[in-house]
């Protein structure tokens, strides 16, 4: 499937960005070649292949450096504050944020 110029035109104007005549050539140019090079990963053979968790894992043996993801305590009150002071709205020292769920 090929990128026509229309195509990039409308994705500029969905993205807000102003290209010239010789961007929009370019830019046509650029994901007309993405996506032949996403249709040629696309016809490599992968049955029997397995996944990795890591590029280098197929050559070294992998171990990822993971941490408890453990909360640690804020030791004064005048660190709390330094800590909230970028928050947008906030109470009884802790982040309010909108709903998201209803």
């Amino acid at each position: 499937m090929a990128i026509s110029e229309q195509d990039v035109m409308r994705i500029a104007r969905l993205a807000r960005i102003e290209l010239s005549p010789e961007e929009t050539a370019q830019t046509q140019k650029e994901l007309n070649d993405i996506l032949g090079l996403m249709a040629r990963l696309q016809a490599v053979d992968t049955q029997g292949v397995e996944p990795m968790a890591h590029p280098l894992s197929a050559h070294q043996d992998i171990q990822l450096r993971l941490r408890d993801d453990v909360a640690a305590p804020t030791l004064t009150e005048s660190e709390r504050a330094e800590l909230m002071a970028n928050a947008p709205a906030q109470a009884e020292g802790l982040f309010l944020v909108p709903t998201v769920i209803e």
